[in-house]
This record gives C-alpha cells, structure tokens and sequence, in this order.
C-alpha cells in the first residue's frame, strides 16, 4: 500500500488543486489554517510550494468538539494560534485526513470565533468517505478506503510520511 500513499505525489496533487482554485476564485493572498497536528505541517508544506509567506495559523479544535462531553480533555491540548486577523478574509483550512466531517466543523466554528472570513476553501491530503455530516473537501490528495480494521496516520514533521496502521481483525 505504500505506493499508494506516497507524499510527495499527494503534496503535488493538493498544490495544483489549490492553485486551480485559487486561480479560479481570483484568490490572491489567502492564509492558511492547519487543524493540529498533521494539517500544520501539511500547512507549512504547502505554505512553502505555494510561496505563501505570511505565517500560518495552527488550530487545536479539542474545545469544539461536539463529543467533548463525552470524551474530556486531551491532556495534549495547546492553545490554537492564528497570528492574523480572519474578518474577510479568504482562508485555506487543512487538515490531514477527512472521515466524518465532525473536526472541520469544528474547525469552523473555532474560526468564526475569531472573526467572518470572506471564504474557506478545505483542502485535505485522505478522504476516507465516511460522512456524517455535509462537509466536502474542495482539494483533496487522495481519496482511500480501507478495511475496518485499518486505519492511515500522517506522520512528521521531517519527514513527512503516511502509515498505514493494522489493528487486531
């Protein structure tokens, strides 16, 4: 399976779709927003191909998680940092792997708390496909399925690399 997943061909499968949109939106000058962890280095990734220079921001979505109550606190939560200001904006959210839809949304949300940003475009480097809410990418790496027993990681920073995790049939 490693050949399907090889990076440097999903980076250059986000980078061209992103400058499609980009391109195709009259997008200028977005800032990125990499949901911790994978997607913020997948953000600073991109950042670089793209020539994007303003710094990135992070997001730790713990707090908005619609299954907080259930599951608590990860005792790894950082505070989230967006060193610009949203309101108006056009944004590129990020995030390594896309399955239910639940942590874009709270991505989301997390970002409308900050201020209204003029777009969001998501951009995503697996999409498992197993919606439970509306939420699509607008560029995607790869779309994968696995077998329930899978599961595929983003792994880094330097280097990046996916793996791919078997657990107990």
């Amino acid at each position: 399976m490693t050949a399907l997943l090889e990076i440097d061909e999903l980076l250059d499968a986000l980078e061209s779709g992103l400058r499609r949109i980009l391109s195709e939106r009259g997008v200028e000058s977005p800032l990125l927003i990499g949901i911790r962890t994978g997607g913020v280095w997948l953000a600073d990734a991109l950042g670089k191909r793209l020539g994007i220079e303003q710094p990135y921001g992070e997001l730790d979505i713990s707090f908005y998680r619609d299954d907080f109550s259930r599951i608590g606190l990860n005792p790894r939560v950082t505070p989230s940092s967006l060193p610009f200001d949203t309101e108006g904006r056009d944004i590129i959210l990020i995030d390594d792997v896309i399955m239910s839809g639940r942590t874009i949304r709270a991505a989301m949300n997390e970002i409308f708390d900050y201020g209204r940003p003029a777009s969001i475009i998501l951009a995503t480097l697996i999409d498992m496909g197993a919606r439970e809410l509306p939420i699509q990418p607008d560029v995607v790496g790869r779309a994968l399925t696995l077998e329930a027993h899978q599961r595929v990681k983003l792994r880094g920073p330097e280097p990046l690399r996916i793996e791919l995790q078997e657990s107990g049939q």
